[in-house]
């Protein structure tokens, strides 16, 4: 009669684990240390802090820390806004599944939103404010507009809305004026998005303009394509 086939040992199956695991871990090997939305795990970086508190109806802060940039400690932290908790709900969940796709397309990993701080990269952090800055005030109903509208932009036409706004209008108090009031009428009106939209790059230009069919941009929105 046939000896039945021994079976597998142990030490066979955990040999197999482990070539798995090291496979399966090798992807992550080269990732560099992050903590929160892709901020390096250095010493003091320049980076953004949304401040998320366990309370279900408290605000939500959104700080900038300058980190070794700044010229003092007394300088180190720009509170740049402050969101009440309905506006937040509205937009946390996009713009953290934006975040981590770019985080993801660069083999950073990924996070999510949670009560206490969240540290988020400074240039994601730019960008976090500009759609901060649009929906704080805004009506309800627009926000999805005006979230749709940020999604469109790409990030540095968010960088450049960020550094505009800031030179002028960049602390909490400052949300009813100037760039600030502009962003919540840009992003929340479908129309005037249409002027900052990526996908509206041709459009007719004004009598004064000497281009006929095209709408002059910056060279840091050039995509390079005709």
């Amino acid at each position: 009669m046939a000896k039945p086939r021994p079976t597998r040992t142990a030490a066979a199956l955990n040999a197999n684990v482990t070539a798995s695991a090291t496979t399966s871990s090798g992807a992550f090997a080269d990732v560099r240390p992050t903590l929160g939305f892709g901020v390096p795990a250095t010493s003091d970086p320049h980076h953004f802090k949304v401040f998320v508190p366990r309370s279900n109806t408290a605000p939500v802060q959104l700080s900038e820390y300058l980190g070794l940039q700044a010229l003092s400690n007394e300088h180190s932290v720009i509170d740049r806004a402050v969101l009440d908790r309905a506006r937040w709900t509205a937009i946390r969940a996009e713009a953290q599944r934006a975040f981590n796709a770019r985080l993801g397309a660069h083999h950073l990993k990924p996070s999510a939103w949670k009560a206490g701080d969240n540290p988020v990269d400074r240039l994601l952090g730019k960008e976090l404010c500009v759609l901060v800055w649009a929906v704080e005030h805004m009506e309800m109903e627009k926000i999805p507009v005006a979230v749709r509208n940020w999604l469109a932009l790409r990030p540095e036409e968010r960088w450049w809305l960020f550094g505009m706004t800031a030179m002028s209008t960049g602390g909490i108090g400052d949300g009813d004026k100037g760039w600030r009031l502009a962003l919540r009428h840009a992003l929340g009106d479908v129309a005037q998005s249409e002027l900052l939209s990526p996908r509206a790059r041709r459009a007719l230009v004004t009598r004064d303009s000497g281009v006929v069919g095209q709408r002059l941009t910056l060279d840091l929105f050039s995509d390079g394509t005709e």
